[in-house]
């Protein structure tokens, strides 16, 4: 009963939240969660690893459906230029599915290592904006794969061997893969708006008038980080970014409905425009005349001390 009855301590987040942690106590922390995380890599990797080849024939479909692609039913295989290339290229997409197999996992323990260094409010919004990254991520991924599927004809097509050409492996799927990440981040572009507005640090007239600048930005980033030099894909990027961006400035001016903001005082001043100054002039009225003041008393005359033999007795 005795045991039952026995108050818990407080937990080791309400611990690192109030500074009671030590240093040494934080490295352990991030020792165990770290060793959690490669735990749940480890595990989705094997996972990852029986569940490469379903993987692998997804990613190939853009090739098959290239023209003259299929003999008999059946997608020509690609071209290996060492005996290990199929074994390396399996491993690397086990790792890929690992990480996403223990994305929940790895991210929880990030997660709860950098919580309890943040306000409540901070967490809240935290938690929107990781509910928001991962469908972005996805599209950006499914977005990615729709390209190559309509741009990798065009690829073959302007090039002198065309379509017929038989790709090597690791090239085609590093070239996806690629493609599919850039996307993927592409797509967090408005998710750095919406938290630069939440926070307070740029408002939503202040993005919008930054519209010919990030079009420009969006196109160039496009042009140059796209791994596909047809046009077809960075053209689709760069306008997704924008649309992206016009969404994220319409979600930041409801923000600023909600909370108030161009409302204040000097909303409408800029940061180097002077304030207007009130030029009135007001009669300035003469004031009470001044009491005179009685003259003061002339101080009393100090006494001469006494000779130092004279101030201290016998006992002194």
């Amino acid at each position: 009963m005795a045991f039952a009855l026995r108050k818990r301590g407080p937990s080791n987040f309400e611990r690192a939240s109030d500074g009671s942690m030590t240093l040494v106590e934080h490295f352990r922390e991030l020792r165990t969660r770290l060793f959690r995380a490669s735990l749940a890599i480890v595990v989705g990797l094997i996972a990852g690893f029986a569940l490469a080849q379903p993987a692998f024939n997804l990613l190939k479909q853009p090739y098959c459906r290239l023209p003259g692609m299929m003999v008999d039913g059946d997608c020509q295989q690609f071209l290996m230029l060492a005996p290990a290339d199929g074994f390396i290229l399996k491993l690397k997409l086990a790792l890929w599915i690992g990480l996403i197999i223990g994305a929940p996992v790895w991210l929880y323990q990030l997660w709860a290592f950098i919580a309890p260094g943040l306000h409540r409010n901070e967490r809240k919004w935290a938690y929107v904006f990781v509910a928001i990254a991962a469908p972005l991520f996805a599209a950006g991924a499914v977005l990615a794969y729709f390209v190559v599927d309509k741009g990798l004809a065009f690829l073959l097509e302007a090039g002198v061997t065309g379509t017929d050409s038989q790709l090597e492996v690791t090239r085609y799927i590093s070239f996806v893969t690629t493609m599919i990440l850039l996307f993927g981040v592409a797509f967090e572009f408005p998710l750095t708006l919406l938290m630069l507005n939440f926070t307070g640090v740029v408002s939503a007239k202040r993005l919008l008038s930054w519209w010919r600048v990030v079009v420009f930005v969006c196109f160039a980033f496009a042009a140059v980080a796209t791994p596909d030099p047809g046009p077809f894909g960075m053209t689709l990027l760069a306008l997704c970014l924008s649309l992206l961006y016009f969404i994220a400035v319409g979600v930041a001016f409801l923000n600023d409905k909600r909370r108030g903001r161009g409302k204040e005082i000097y909303a409408g001043i800029g940061d180097d425009e002077v304030s207007p100054l009130d030029v009135d002039r007001e009669p300035v009225q003469a004031g009470r005349p001044v009491d005179q003041v009685s003259p003061i008393d002339a101080p009393e005359p100090i006494v001469a001390p006494k000779p130092i033999e004279r101030r201290y007795d016998d006992v002194t």
